[in-house]
């Protein structure tokens, strides 16, 4: 697949119906779905458990698989390596509480098995809640295994309030647990590793209690994390017609959140591609002869060969790209 066949992609979503969801995702985006349970919707995603499909032009109906196999550093850009895509975009409302869980680090998963995965939550729901994110000071792997014991390992976490717009940084390793009312973006490595450790008593889909992974998760914490999870972005911009922020940026992926009144051309990089979430507004995005709207709930995958895009309308996009 040659450079100038690319253009920005759009997939079609994967929903998973994971007993604490809800059916915001489809309300809040006037997705037109069925009545269900929507727990994620995974919106970019190169992973055999759920598969992102374009969904928009000539490439429509093929898989990202497909796709980055013909052409991976015209869509990728040359700081990713192979033909993987390395991140997995989703959206998750928590109706009620994720199970306390942790993720393998790149050090862990590769002395234990299982996929690493590093992540960070951006908080999109109007509604002040709470996540647990991080060990209590003096929880200690003996503690933290009695507790678990006990059925109590969730008084053991850190409770972090949070609200619109509020970002949490969740490093593999770090125990953590997403509290219900939560509406997040989630930003991950290309991972569908959980090893869950307690899940509030409650039944899954079958009406029988779900997998607890203690062995794993107890071989992957990292004990002597203290860090505190929640981040504060940095202002880049700031005009009157466009603001910018940094919002996070670690070794997998940076986030930046773009406010715009104004037409805003951006111009791309060989080196990484562009993955854009509208989190409010509606937006158009124009290259060379075309357009696409993107009302807010829309994720679109920038190609790193296309030559540049401009953002139009009254929106706030969040990016992701490979730092």
């Amino acid at each position: 697949m040659k450079n100038d066949l690319l253009y920005p992609l759009t997939f079609k979503p994967v929903y998973k119906d994971y007993p604490w969801g809800g059916s915001r995702i489809p309300e809040t985006y006037h997705r037109n779905e069925p009545d269900g349970i929507y727990a994620e919707s995974w919106e970019i995603s190169d992973h055999d458990d759920g598969m992102s499909v374009v969904a928009n032009g000539a490439l429509a109906g093929k898989t990202i698989r497909e796709i980055l196999e013909g052409n991976p550093q015209g869509i990728m850009g040359t700081k990713v390596a192979g033909t993987k895509f390395p991140l997995l975009i989703k959206l998750i409302d928590a109706k009620q509480k994720l199970s306390v869980q942790v993720h393998p680090n790149d050090a862990t998963a590769a002395e234990f098995g299982g996929e690493a995965k590093t992540e960070m939550w951006y908080m999109l729901g109007d509604n002040p809640t709470q996540v647990y994110c991080g060990l209590n000071d003096g929880v200690t792997k003996e503690v933290f295994v009695q507790a678990v014991e006990d059925g109590t390992s969730g008084e053991t976490m850190r409770a972090v309030p949070v609200e619109k717009n509020s970002a949490i940084f969740v490093r593999g390793g770090r125990v953590h647990a997403i509290d219900e009312g939560c509406f997040i973006l989630e930003i991950q490595q290309n991972s569908n590793t959980t090893y869950r450790i307690y899940d509030w008593g409650r039944m899954g889909n079958d009406g029988s209690p779900r997998e607890l992974h203690i062995e794993q998760a107890i071989n992957v914490i990292n004990w002597n994390d203290h860090d505190n999870p929640l981040v504060e972005p940095k202002p880049l911009v700031d005009t009157d017609t466009f603001q910018c922020w940094e919002v996070l940026s670690c070794e997998y992926f940076r986030l930046e959140k773009l406010a715009f009144t104004a037409p805003l051309e951006i111009p791309m990089q060989p080196t990484t591609f562009h993955a854009l979430f509208v989190s409010e507004g509606e937006a158009t995005i124009s290259w060379e002869k075309e357009s696409l709207a993107a009302p807010a709930g829309t994720s679109i995958l920038i190609p790193a060969a296309l030559p540049a895009y401009t953002l139009d309308g009254n929106a706030t996009v969040l990016r992701t790209t490979i730092p």
